[in-house]
């Protein structure tokens, strides 16, 4: 079966490793995107097979997939840098608008989210999606199931599937959380889940969806 290759714009960081490394043990291409293209190989290196690294611009034009895993304060430059390289692809946005110091307080942007400002600077040409808001980092390190459900987001159906496929494909369950406005839930649930972490000490707090079909 044919796979896309999914390029991880930030693929250096926590999360964005943590869904190479899985995404490389089912079979995906996988290429890892940084601000230096050094630092890109190294971290693809530490992962294995299946896995390289480029620059963010090499990435985003070898993608079939795009998952958008930076910074915040990041995001917006990020993408109109390889804006002219994701016309017609599937992105995935995976930042949270977290706004230091206060990160467990919930601070969405005017626009209503962050997937709302990517849909703004990329524009109708690219179908952006929006998921993996919840998985915390550690919990995808291993092979085994992750126990957090993943909501999806976005306009597109048949981009939407091919991203709960993805969800699948990481050993979590992918969930239709609706239109992409709808991405305001899961990225102000992740300040309360920081919270959550800091109040009962706990170390990756997710969210299940109950009364679904296993």
């Amino acid at each position: 079966m044919d796979r896309p290759t999914i390029a991880i714009i930030g693929g250096t960081g926590d999360l964005g490793s943590g869904l190479a490394g899985r995404w490389a043990a089912a079979g995906y291409s996988v290429v890892l995107g940084s601000r230096s293209r050094e630092k890109a190989d190294a971290a693809a290196a530490k992962i294995g097979a299946g896995v390289r690294g480029d620059d963010n611009l090499g990435a985003a034009q070898a993608g079939d997939i795009v998952v958008i895993a930076v910074p915040y304060s990041n995001h917006d430059a990020i993408l109109a840098e390889i804006r002219d390289a994701l016309t017609g692809k599937i992105v995935v946005d995976a930042a949270v608008p977290l706004v230091p110091p206060k990160v467990s307080v919930v601070q969405l942007p005017s626009e209503g989210s962050g997937a709302q400002v990517a849909r703004r600077i990329l524009g109708d040409g690219v179908k952006v999606t929006s998921a993996f808001h919840n998985v915390g980092a550690k919990k995808l390190r291993g092979d085994g199931p992750v126990d957090c459900d993943v909501l999806v987001f976005g306009d597109d159906r048949a981009a939407k599937e091919a991203v709960i496929a993805l969800a699948q494909a990481a050993g979590t369950r992918g969930i239709d959380g609706g239109p992409l406005s709808n991405s305001a839930a899961a990225e102000a649930l992740t300040s309360v889940l920081i919270g959550i972490n800091r109040r009962y000490k706990v170390d990756g707090a997710g969210i299940r969806i109950t009364g679904l079909p296993a």
